[in-house]
């Protein structure tokens, strides 16, 4: 049998050959001609699997290694037999730790305090709700906004869009991308609704970039009718608008699922589910043990005292990276800024697109490791029960002193 898979998933290569002639190429590039003969594909976002693309085709199943499928046209999939999988919430944790990176960053630049603030959560699925538990661990008041829920569960502990405009001081979308229906999310954030957050409001946007209309969000920054903005993600990717990315405070190139747990997780359900649909004995794949960002590994193998060393974890085949982090006289928010921002600080990613916004899809292609809050150990050094409850509350393991 033959698959087509994009040649970014990572951890990938290796895993189906013992069972397939697997055929490697960019997202992009897999075109009509390339599927026709194939069984199966594991993609990602960049791959627009309609009509155009399948008809014809002897492909049985598409799956693709994300939370996202907007790019995958499921009626037509459905109707013509093709089954189709997604990957939900295999990068909530990657998201979570994007958002508190950014969150530590903005609290820096504009002297933010926490406990005074209260997020807005637009979208509250796997993604939502692991931002929301970072934010309570933060200190943050938390308004949850998703109607297809309140819908089905009950209007408590939701709120409607209005009073998250109304009642908040930083929105952050984790909604998929839909242009029909009563959830329709394209622009969802439009002119009219971008006009009415007030000057003190900051807006972050990392689940689709149709989500916000980025003119009407470049008009309302250069005439300072809020505060600030943060965008992951972005209309007319990879051509972003320039002059947006100027007016932004934090601009990264759709990364903020990215980090190799995320894509572990993602790159696992996709083997998974081919394998299931297809008889192949990998139902249970998963890859092999993850490294740690450079610098960590620097840390722990040179000559001086390491205050970064690897520990087994109790999982098999895969490690813990231990810091120590002395709490000695400081905040709680000072602690957790700390703990978050040597873990990721996405000001890096922040420059790296700056610098060259030209290569948003090498960046996003060659992104560097990135491990999730639950791969480390915090040793913490004088610290209070409410400093380690909220380190525990972010997902980080602590390491009795």
């Amino acid at each position: 049998m033959k698959i087509i898979c994009d040649d970014k998933i990572p951890f990938l290569k290796g895993a189906l050959e013992p069972y397939a002639r697997v055929v490697y190429l960019p997202g992009q590039e897999i075109s009509a001609e390339v599927v026709k003969g194939a069984d199966a594909m594991i993609i990602r976002t960049r791959t627009i699997c309609d009509r155009a693309l399948l008809e014809g085709s002897s492909v049985k199943i598409v799956a693709t290694a994300t939370i996202g499928y907007d790019h995958i046209d499921t009626a037509w999939c459905e109707s013509h037999g093709i089954v189709w999988k997604n990957a939900p919430g295999c990068n909530s944790s990657s998201v979570q730790q994007y958002i508190a990176s950014v969150l530590c960053v903005l609290a820096e630049r504009f002297n933010l305090h926490f406990k005074d603030l209260t997020l807005g959560v637009v979208g509250v699925g796997h993604v939502g709700s692991k931002v929301a538990e970072a934010a309570r661990a933060l200190g943050m008041k938390v308004l949850l906004c998703d109607p297809p829920r309140a819908r089905e569960e009950g209007p408590e502990g939701f709120v409607d869009l209005n009073e998250i405009v109304s009642s908040t001081d930083i929105i952050t979308l984790h909604v998929p991308l839909s242009h029909d229906g009563p959830d329709a999310t394209w622009h969802m954030f439009d002119s009219e609704r971008i006009a009415s957050l007030r000057p003190d409001q900051i807006l972050i946007n990392s689940s689709r970039g149709p989500v916000v209309d980025n003119p009407a969000l470049k008009n309302a920054l250069k005439a300072g009718r809020i505060k600030a903005a943060v965008l992951d993600v972005w209309e007319n990717e990879p051509d972003i608008d320039l002059e947006l990315l100027n007016l932004l405070t934090i601009a990264t190139p759709h990364i903020a699922g990215y980090s190799a747990d995320g894509k572990a997780n993602g790159t696992a359900a996709s083997v998974q589910a081919v394998a299931a649909y297809l008889g192949l004995p990998l139902t249970d794949w998963a890859p092999s043990a993850m490294s740690f960002p450079a610098r960590f590994q620097e840390s722990a193998e040179s000559g001086c005292k390491p205050i970064i060393s690897p520990r087994e974890s109790a999982e098999p085949g895969s490690q813990h990276m231990v810091f120590s982090l002395d709490a000695t006289g400081k905040t709680v928010q000072g602690v957790l800024s700390e703990a978050i921002l040597n873990t990721y600080d996405v000001r890096e990613d922040d420059e790296e697109l700056r610098l060259n916004p030209e290569l948003f899809e090498k960046l996003r292609g060659n992104y560097p490791v990135r491990r999730d809050f639950g791969a480390f150990v915090v040793r913490l050094l004088n610290g209070t029960l409410k400093a380690e409850e909220s380190l525990t509350g972010l997902g980080f393991n602590l390491e009795e002193c």
